[in-house]
């Protein structure tokens, strides 16, 4: 078992990793009848695009000695109606300030674009991915 999902009632839940007890809440968005007070569920789905971007880019860059400690992302999901979906997510990948070959860049663009979650997703769901090297 990877994850107990308990509903708290009130539109929110607590979410419980197993393996090292860790939870998250979440609480159904202001569009959608909740109070917005934490994440929501499509919130998290997401947002994990973005965390898996940057953790398998992290594994590849510790592997090959590229270092993007720092490297951040920002995420905007957009919502479609009939059925209520995500329709597309914007993911911006901020790199750290340092030199990055020609090579590195395009291996780090390839693993955004194929990471797991990335691969997951519906294809009907836009991923509008971007990485912004500083310099």
């Amino acid at each position: 078992m990877t994850a107990e999902v308990i509903y708290d009632g009130g539109l929110e839940a607590t979410l419980t990793h197993i393996k090292s007890n860790s939870s998250i809440h979440t609480d159904a968005p202001v569009d959608n009848q909740g109070k917005g007070s934490t994440f929501s569920p499509t919130d998290l789905a997401a947002t994990s695009l973005a965390a898996c971007m940057l953790t398998v880019m992290g594994i590849w860059c510790r592997d090959n000695n590229v270092n993007i400690d720092g490297a951040r992302a920002e995420v905007t999901k957009h919502m479609a109606a009939n059925p209520r979906r995500i329709s597309k997510i914007d993911v911006f990948l901020y790199m750290p300030d340092q030199e990055y070959s020609d090579a590195e860049k395009s291996k780090l663009k390839h693993i955004a674009h194929t990471c797991p979650v990335a691969k997951s997703l519906h294809p009907d769901i836009e991923q509008n991915i971007v990485l912004h090297w500083v310099k």
